[in-house]
């Protein structure tokens, strides 16, 4: 395939669902390189996917969020779990690879054959999430991980995508950190299942804890709907984790149940065809270049001769368009 592995893309997915971290690595760098053999992967993995429970963590820098990554893979390792970790970071300008390094704060489980921790880089997506995110997923789905964590690089108003990527989104805070007005401003209360009030042995946290439960119960929710509970966590020591653990078999078991599980999976199933149609449809524009007429349609617009919207319709019904679309 390349200087790096001689296997073909069946062999390692074969491998990878034997649980060889090997062949896992070099699927998941398949994906962050946009390979030729992507297609492939995907066409492989398919029939292996959708048994992991997806969680995702987000929450304003400094909150502790590696820190209750490695504390939830503890708890969900002692209930006999095989977890994925999936730690996306800030990427570096020069190289483009992660800069954190998660793994570096997760040692104790770097032996764990039954965990698998990749760091990756957001190179400068937006949304908390590298555009890779949704591929590496699948790939420790089908590589048979029961649980899947998606910790992300951190929260504001253009970082919410985590919510539709996972069954389960996590939500910390801690005290100390901004009022709730500034996470509500963040747009954290709309997006949360689970929040968590973390470092909850410092002063404030159950100050915290009090305006979560005041602005949540102000947010209308259908009858039936899902209650966000808050759990409090010392995730340094591992206090509350076994709470929350069980407060996520809460919510994967009402997923279920009410058939929103089906719902959220479609929709983030929905999403992710959607952003591959549209980034072939810009590189089959960028394959026509000059062809395509678009500078002609430009000056056109920008001499007032043609306004965008018909500018656009023309541009999509042109000949060398339709015959490359």
């Amino acid at each position: 395939m390349t200087r790096r592995s001689t296997a073909s893309v069946p062999e390692l997915v074969a491998r990878a669902r034997e649980g060889q971290a090997g062949a896992v690595a070099r699927l998941i760098s398949l994906v962050e390189d946009a390979s030729p053999l992507l297609r492939e992967v995907m066409t492989a993995l398919a029939p292996h996917g959708g048994r992991a429970h997806v969680v995702g963590i987000t929450g304003s820098p400094g909150v502790g969020k590696s820190t209750s990554t490695n504390a939830l893979v503890s708890a969900l390792r002692r209930a006999g779990k095989r977890v994925g970790v999936l730690a996306v970071d800030p990427s570096s300008p020069f190289s483009g690879g992660a800069l954190l390094g998660d793994r570096i704060r997760m040692q104790e489980h770097a032996l764990d054959p039954e965990v698998y921790i990749r760091s990756m880089g957001s190179r400068g997506h937006l949304g908390g999430l590298s555009w890779s995110t949704p591929q590496a997923v699948r790939v420790l789905d089908a590589a048979g991980c029961d649980v899947v964590i998606i910790e992300t690089v951190g929260v504001g108003q253009s970082e919410v995508e985590i919510a539709g990527l996972a069954d389960t989104t996590l939500v910390l805070l801690a005290p100390g950190m901004g009022d709730g007005i500034q996470a509500a401003k963040a747009g954290i209360l709309e997006i949360g299942d689970i929040y968590v009030v973390n470092k909850a042995d410092r002063e404030g946290a159950d100050r915290v804890r009090r305006e979560l439960r005041t602005m949540l119960s102000m947010a209308q929710r259908p009858e039936g709907a899902w209650k966000p509970p808050i759990v409090k966590t010392v995730a340094q020591r591992g206090e509350g984790v076994d709470e929350l653990v069980r407060e996520i078999e809460r919510h994967e078991a009402w997923l279920a149940e009410t058939g929103e599980l089906a719902r959220r999976r479609a929709a983030r199933a929905r999403h992710e065809v959607e952003a591959i149609a549209v980034a072939t449809l810009r590189e089959r524009w960028g394959e026509l270049d000059g062809d395509s007429g678009l500078d002609d349609l430009a000056a056109r617009v920008a001499a007032g001769e043609a306004d965008p919207y018909s500018a656009a319709e023309e541009l999509l019904e042109s000949r060398a368009w339709a015959q490359r679309a």
